[in-house]
C-alpha cells in the first residue's frame, strides 16, 4: 500500500495512471469532495469553446472590471 511521504507526496499505481492515461509530466487538478481527494488528468483544450454563449459588455473596460471584481470582494 502507498504512503504519503514526509513531504506530502504520493505515489499513484502505474496500473491505475495507465487506466486513465496519466503519464510522467502530465499535469492534474485536485480538489475534496465529500471527505474524499480526487485526481483529475487535465486535457489541453478540454474548457475550449466553454463560455462561448458569453457576450461581453464592450462599454466596460477591463480596468473597471477588475475594479469592480475587488469591489465586490471586499467586506
Amino acid at each position: 500500500m502507498p504512503r504519503v511521504s514526509a513531504k506530502r507526496q504520493i505515489t499513484l499505481p502505474i496500473d491505475q495512471c495507465r487506466e486513465v492515461g496519466i503519464g510522467p509530466g502530465d499535469e492534474y487538478r485536485s480538489f475534496v469532495a465529500a471527505g474524499r481527494i480526487t485526481i483529475v488528468r487535465k486535457i489541453p483544450g478540454a474548457a475550449k469553446g466553454f463560455l462561448r454563449h458569453i457576450t461581453g459588455d464592450a462599454t466596460v473596460s477591463d480596468e473597471e472590471s477588475l475594479q469592480d471584481a475587488l469591489d465586490e470582494s471586499t467586506p
